[in-house]
C-alpha cells in the first residue's frame, strides 16, 4: 500500500485522497462495463458497518450479495452453493404453502432454523446459476479466502484497499479506510451505482433488440400473408381466363 500513502499522523497511515479518487473513478469505469456487458458483479461485505449499505445497494441494482460470511468453496466448489441454494428455495416453498405443517414441532423448528441459516448465508445469490464475473469486496484482509479463491479462478476483484493490506492481490484497488463507514458508503455506492447505469444501458440495448426481432418477425409474416394472397389472386385470375377461353371457343 505504500504508493497510496500520503503520509502519517501519530502512527496513523493517511491515504492520499487525489490517488483513492483516481483510482475509484477506474474501478467505476470497469464496474460499468460490466454491466455494460451483461456480467454479473458479486458483492462482498460481511463486517457490521457493511452489511445493510451491500444489502441495500444490491437489491436496488438487482446484484447478487453476500453479507453474512463467506462460504468456503463458494467459487471453487460452487455445485455445493447450488445445492444450498436449491434446498433454501425448496424449504422456503414448502414453508409458504404450509407443507411444514405435517412435521412435529420439534422438527417444524429445526427446518425454520435451517431455513434462517440458510437465508443468511445464501439470501442474496438465490439468482445466482454460476460463478459471477468479478467480485467487490469492501475488507480483502477479512475476506482473504475469497481473495484466494478468486484469484485461482482467474476471476477479476475490485476492493477498497486499506492501509494495512496488500493491494498487489487486486485487479482495481480503490485507496479508501475499510472500517470507516462514510468511506465504505460511498465507494460502495459509487461503484454500484456505476455497475447499475452500466446494467440499464444493457437493459435497454437488449429490449431494443427484442422490439427489433418482433417487428421483423412480423414484418415477415405480413409478406408471407401478401404473398399467399398474391397467389389465391392469381389463381382465381387463372381460372377466370380459362373459363373465358373456353366461353370464347363455344360462341365460335
Amino acid at each position: 500500500m505504500a504508493p497510496f500513502i500520503y503520509g502519517s499522523r501519530d502512527g496513523v497511515s493517511i491515504i492520499d485522497l487525489t490517488l483513492s479518487d483516481k483510482y475509484l473513478k477506474e474501478a467505476s469505469l470497469f464496474a460499468e462495463n460490466l454491466g455494460k456487458e451483461g456480467k454479473i458483479l458479486l458483492f462482498l461485505g460481511t463486517k457490521k458497518q457493511a452489511q445493510s449499505l451491500v444489502a441495500d445497494l444490491a437489491k436496488k441494482i438487482r446484484a447478487p450479495y453476500l453479507n453474512n460470511r463467506w462460504v468456503g468453496g463458494f467459487l471453487t466448489n460452487f455445485e455445493i452453493v447450488n445445492k444450498n441454494v436449491k434446498r433454501l428455495k425448496d424449504l422456503t416453498e414448502q414453508k409458504e404453502k404450509g407443507e411444514l405443517s405435517k412435521y412435529t414441532k420439534k422438527e417444524q423448528l429445526l427446518l425454520d432454523r435451517e431455513i434462517n441459516r440458510l437465508s443468511r448465508d445464501y439470501g442474496g445469490v438465490l439468482d445466482l446459476s454460476g460463478n459471477p464475473d468479478c467480485l467487490f469486496i469492501i475488507d480483502i484482509v477479512r475476506e482473504k479466502t475469497a481473495v484466494a479463491e478468486a484469484r485461482r479462478l482467474g476471476i477479476p476483484i475490485v476492493a477498497i484497499a486499506d492501509s494495512n493490506s496488500d493491494a498487489s492481490l487486486v485487479d482495481y484497488p480503490i485507496p479508501g479506510n475499510d472500517d470507516a463507514i462514510k468511506s465504505i458508503t460511498i465507494i460502495t455506492e459509487t461503484i454500484a451505482g456505476a455497475y447499475g447505469e452500466g446494467k440499464k444501458l444493457s437493459d435497454t440495448k437488449k429490449d431494443s433488440s427484442d422490439k427489433l426481432e418482433e417487428k421483423k418477425h412480423d414484418d415477415e409474416g405480413v409478406v408471407k400473408i401478401d404473398e399467399e394472397v398474391a397467389m389465391e389472386v392469381a389463381a382465381v385470375e387463372e381460372v377466370v381466363e380459362k373459363e373465358e377461353v373456353k366461353e370464347s371457343e363455344r360462341k365460335e
